[in-house]
């Protein structure tokens, strides 16, 4: 503790005097985040690193194994987190993050369930699909093969549950709002993003249009009357 109260110390002497500025704008008007990003609470993975934000830029929800339970299986902070990111502060994309190595995701792949975490089990069944998907399509894979598909699934699987939200259908039927499914290799230094259109996760590359999960596109079809009125 005594470590982490120096660097609270060094923040007030150093960091906050070179952006006081940024964090009067902040405290004035509010806070306009760019996305919202849904990460595992994994300490090796630091949302705001990862995407070089300064404060006010993003958005973050951390919670073991990135899950967003499906809407009205679970009252909790990641719903009204969502809804509150969506409705309130107007967020047009939204990004599931998993990892390589993640705790939570070689629990769900284990053979059986972890002991004496009664909560953590519970909370993985938020995972269920993914693991499924793998034990059912992929059932040769084995150790980190594994885990790292159950990884991959559980990213598929937690965008598929955000579909869910009602804030979050309705951006997508009026064509603002946008999913991202990204995993972070920690070993590589690399980041993928799943394609919606292939099913693949691919390195993310500034020569490469950015991979989306779901684009932004309205789904939402006007009265017949209205669209021929509008031509």
């Amino acid at each position: 503790m005594n470590e982490l109260i120096g660097r609270v110390f060094s923040f007030e002497k150093t960091v906050f005097p070179k952006s006081s500025e940024l964090y009067g704008q902040l405290s004035t008007h509010g806070q306009a985040p760019k996305a919202l990003m849904i990460s595992c609470a994994d300490l090796r993975i630091v949302p705001e690193q990862i995407m070089q934000a300064q404060p006010g830029d993003l958005f973050v929800c951390r919670n073991a194994g990135n899950m967003v339970p499906a809407y009205s299986t679970m009252n909790g902070g990641v719903s009204s987190t969502v809804e509150y990111a969506v409705v309130a502060l107007g967020v047009r994309d939204i990004i599931v993050c998993g990892h390589s190595d993640c705790g939570a995701m070689k629990a769900l792949a284990a053979p059986e369930a972890p002991e004496g975490m009664p909560n953590v089990v519970a909370w993985l069944r938020h995972g269920a699909a993914a693991e499924h998907v793998v034990s059912t399509c992929s059932p040769h894979l084995h150790g980190h093969d594994r885990v790292r598909a159950v990884s991959l699934q559980n990213i598929i699987a937690q965008i598929d549950h955000l579909r869910t939200h009602p804030s979050v259908s309705a951006a997508i039927a009026r064509g603002e709002m946008s999913l991202h499914g990204w995993f972070v290799d920690i070993s590589a230094g690399q980041v993928l993003g799943l394609d919606g259109d292939t099913g693949e996760f691919v390195p993310l590359r500034e020569d490469r249009p950015m991979p989306v999960a779901l684009a932004a596109a309205p789904r939402f079809a006007r009265e017949p009357a209205l669209a021929e009125a509008a031509e």
